[in-house]
């Protein structure tokens, strides 16, 4: 009789002792799809962005600091910023180029200047210049110099209990500030900042000066409104790298799974490529004063039928340079600090660009604390 064969009892706890949950999941039939299945939902992120962009769905919005009209005269609007308690005196009034958005300087939440600005204690007003058309066609230096500025500053002044006002001048807004300052030096300024502002027109880019004698006909850039347009601002802004379009776009193109980086870009993008008329008259007067005469230099500085000298600025002062701008390149601002007539006259160079200096991360770490410490230093501050 052949012997039994007993069947081998399988363990309790498995084949192998381990638990049968175990071995379910060594032998995970899906398992290898897991890199597919984050290939599958970083191509539906980019479609779904990619729609977005091009559909202005959700558009990234801009300017949010909380803010209230307090004078307007024409297209210039002054704005003052909501903050429950500043602490700072005097309050300080940021001056915007004349072909610029000014939200760049409020572009987003934890990437903004005036909100960092506001949280710091200080009362901040802006003054937007506006979009101009025929109306302001015939706006002149003077206009913006010895008519607009000196009231917004008396209105400043006025809100802010008449304890003087810091002016900050970005970019050619800079240029109207330095102007005033010069023109009006009996005015309540109490400290004048300028940032990224040219000065030695004969080391601008070709692409910024070459309109006028040997160049471009200004005549010839303006259109039926009598103001440049905004696509010809652009355009010369475009000439000075022309290559960064290409570069923005696969910069798009490779972190277009990356909903953070696409609200950047949208706010980013918004700013570079929304540009605002250049009003003609003032143009014409740039033109002759500065690309052929370089005013700041030779002391060649006329307005309303005056001349102005730089040196008739006694305030504080403060001129910020970007070593990187391309726009405003660091060596036709240098020595600015030394045609002012200020015994208190710093000359600030950050390793920053022409918009670096306001946004982005060395702009939080290193650009913006840097000038709100020099303000602090010359404000009075509540403990």
């Amino acid at each position: 009789m052949p012997p039994t064969t007993l069947a081998k009892p399988i363990p309790k706890n498995g084949a192998n002792g381990a638990a049968p949950e175990a071995d379910a999941a060594e032998f995970n039939p899906f398992a290898g799809f897991a890199p597919f299945a984050d290939m599958w939902e970083a191509g539906m992120r980019r479609w779904w962005n990619l729609t977005r962009h091009v559909m202005g769905i959700d558009r990234a919005p801009v300017g949010q600091t909380p803010r209230d009209a307090v004078w307007s005269n024409g297209k210039a609007v002054l704005y003052r910023y909501r903050s429950e308690s500043p602490t700072v005196r005097p309050p300080l009034l940021l001056v915007m180029s004349l072909v610029s958005r000014s939200f760049i300087l409020d572009l987003q939440p934890g990437n903004s200047f005036i909100e960092r600005l506001v949280a710091e204690g200080f009362d901040v007003f802006l003054l937007d210049w506006g979009v101009p058309d025929e109306e302001e066609a015939n706006n002149t230096l003077e206009t913006y110099c010895d008519e607009l500025l000196p009231q917004a500053v008396a209105k400043v002044n006025q809100m802010g209990g008449h304890n003087g006002v810091t002016v900050f001048g970005y970019c050619y807004g800079g240029l109207l500030s330095l102007l005033y300052a010069a023109g009006h030096p009996n005015d309540p300024v109490r400290n004048l900042v300028v940032m990224a502002t040219p000065v030695d027109f004969t080391k601008m880019p070709a692409a910024m000066t070459g309109v006028g004698e040997g160049g471009i006909d200004p005549e010839h850039l303006m259109d039926h409104t009598g103001n440049v347009p905004a696509e010809a601002v652009r355009a010369s802004f475009t000439l000075l790298t022309p290559t960064s379009d290409l570069s923005t776009v696969m910069d798009f193109w490779e972190h277009l799974d990356d909903d953070k980086f696409l609200s950047s870009y949208q706010a980013m993008t918004s700013w570079t490529r929304n540009h605002i008329p250049f009003p003609g008259a003032t143009m014409i007067q740039t033109v002759e004063m500065f690309n052929e005469g370089n005013g700041f230099i030779t002391g060649d500085l006329m307005l309303g039928g005056r001349r102005l000298d730089l040196a008739d600025i006694t305030v504080p002062f403060l001129n910020v340079i970007a070593e990187r701008d391309h726009i405003v390149p660091p060596e036709s601002t240098y020595g600015l600090d030394e045609l002012v007539g200020s015994d208190d006259a710093t000359e600030m160079r950050l390793p920053a660009g022409h918009v670096g200096l306001i946004v982005g991360n060395g702009a939080r770490k290193r650009s913006i604390p840097s000038m709100i410490g020099w303000m602090l230093e010359h404000s009075d501050v509540e403990s």
